[in-house]
């Protein structure tokens, strides 16, 4: 409960509600503050997003927009972001001890209680956050005290009113994008089982979408304001079902929207779409999707209870590259007790995929355990240290970092692979020298001696993630 020190004096005018974006590498929309904003009665209430993204002092930013505002609400990812969150709720919480500070999102939903240890955080909300955050809200309009944990269970996107964008500076986003490019969330949750992920403790394996003809016409209101050539998906399963997906293409196809369109999909989803469907969302605009296929090893896929089978990733490029769609299949390896075998099988699976088509791209990143699922409990029973604190989290790496399972020269040698297998079919005819030597190490899996690549980190250094 919020202690007598937080409890907000309310302002004279219509009550303030300042939202926060931590800096991050990345620059989607804020789409989960506009979701709270667009929540709440905002005829009553005034709302302010700030994108520390976007903010030279952002810090200074939020605790100007702070004073008399009825609370400050924040959402953190695990990461670097944390430490951006931190300085700005101290802040806030120094310069305006009464002010509420409420953390959301992905790090605060798995941690709540950690969360809470920090002075400057006075409530988490954990899972969704649109009813979640209003209620909050309207208990501190009303001079109450809201609980320190509030958690709602999932409900009905079709429950609550459109995004409204105009929080947001859409066309900074465009800039700082390089393209015209709506981010859109048309479901939430996911209803499968894999054993590394923590989307499951969220939401317990639940899912809500949007009807199809509700994100068509918000998408063609969204055209009509800010002409975006491209709409990006942002849903962790936006192909969960069939028929939602026929629905939503006839529909953009009907409307004609000049725009093409991006998002997530598994291998076995697009297997049951099939050939027929599979070519009326292409005439939709589908330009490009996202493939989560993990490992080149049908085991190990099935230790991840991933409920895919690697012919179902064949299917999935065959499609891709029949219907000219790109494709990012995620892969990831350094899986506690994971073999040698393994390992190469899933560099070899990357390899062939890019070998099919230029438009195929193959990251691969490394396993780090991530609370809230099967493997990462099996992975502190085993002795593995989780970070303590929101200060350690801060500096966890979930992209760049690899675990304990994976040697130095395992490491290395999948850095080096990925190196190659980039530039291997890498269309433009100035890089053939540097195609040409790629090919030929991805074709006999030589990568000792990297000359080639310490000449490029020299002439190129790699990006360092803060």
């Amino acid at each position: 409960m919020l202690t007598p020190r937080a409890r907000p004096s309310l302002p004279t005018a219509r009550p303030r509600v300042v939202l926060y974006n931590p800096r991050a590498v990345f620059f989607t929309m804020p789409l989960a503050l506009v979701a709270l904003a667009s929540a709440l009665n905002r005829r009553e209430i005034d709302v302010v997003i700030i994108d520390g993204r976007l903010e030279a002092d952002p810090v200074r930013a939020v605790v100007e927009a702070s004073r008399g505002a009825l609370c400050v609400g924040i959402t953190v990812l695990t990461g670097a972001p944390i430490h951006d969150a931190l300085a700005v709720s101290r802040a806030v919480k120094a310069a305006q001890p009464s002010c509420p500070v409420i953390w959301g999102g992905w790090h605060p939903s798995l941690f709540a209680g950690e969360c809470l240890e920090e002075p400057s955080v006075d409530v988490v909300v954990k899972g969704q956050g649109e009813a979640a955050f209003r209620g909050i809200v309207e208990q501190l309009i009303n001079g109450e005290s809201p609980a320190s944990v509030v958690s709602m269970p999932l409900r009905d996107l079709n429950e609550f009113p459109a995004h409204d964008y105009s929080l947001i500076a859409v066309d900074r986003y465009f800039a700082l994008k390089g393209t015209r490019q709506v981010d859109f969330i048309s479901s939430q949750g996911c209803r499968f089982r894999c054993a590394f992920c923590a989307d499951p403790a969220v939401y317990e394996r639940g899912w809500t979408g949007l009807r199809p003809e509700r994100v068509v016409d918000e998408i063609s209101a969204l055209h009509h304001t800010y002409r975006m050539q491209d709409v990006a998906f942002q849903d962790e399963t936006f192909f969960t079902h069939a028929a939602r997906v026929d629905a939503l293409a006839e529909r953009l196809i009907q409307k004609r929207i000049p725009i093409t369109w991006t998002a997530t999909l598994r291998a076995d989803q697009a297997c049951r779409l099939g050939e027929e469907l599979f070519a009326k969302v292409v005439r939709s605009g589908l330009r490009r999707v996202m493939v989560g296929v993990e490992s080149g090893s049908q085991a190990t896929l099935d230790r991840l209870h991933k409920d895919m089978k690697l012919e179902q990733v064949t299917k999935t490029a065959e499609l891709c590259a029949r219907h000219g769609v790109g494709a990012i299949f995620n892969f990831i390896v350094g899986f506690p007790g994971e073999s040698e075998h393994s390992m190469k099988a899933t560099m070899a699976l990357a390899k062939d995929l890019r070998r099919w088509n230029a438009d195929f791209e193959t990251p691969i990143f490394y396993y780090r355990p991530y609370p809230g699922n099967p493997m990462a409990e099996v992975s502190a029973a085993n002795g593995y240290q989780f970070p303590r604190g929101l200060e350690q989290w801060a500096d966890f790496d979930y992209v760049g970092g690899r675990g304990p399972w994976l040697t130095a020269e395992q490491w290395r040698t999948v850095e080096r692979f990925k190196f190659y297998s980039r530039h291997a079919w890498k269309p433009g005819a100035w890089r053939w020298p540097l195609r040409v030597t790629s090919r030929w190490r991805c074709r006999h899996d030589r990568y000792e001696l990297p000359v080639e690549k310490l000449i490029a980190d020299f002439v190129r250094p790699p990006q360092q993630v803060s």
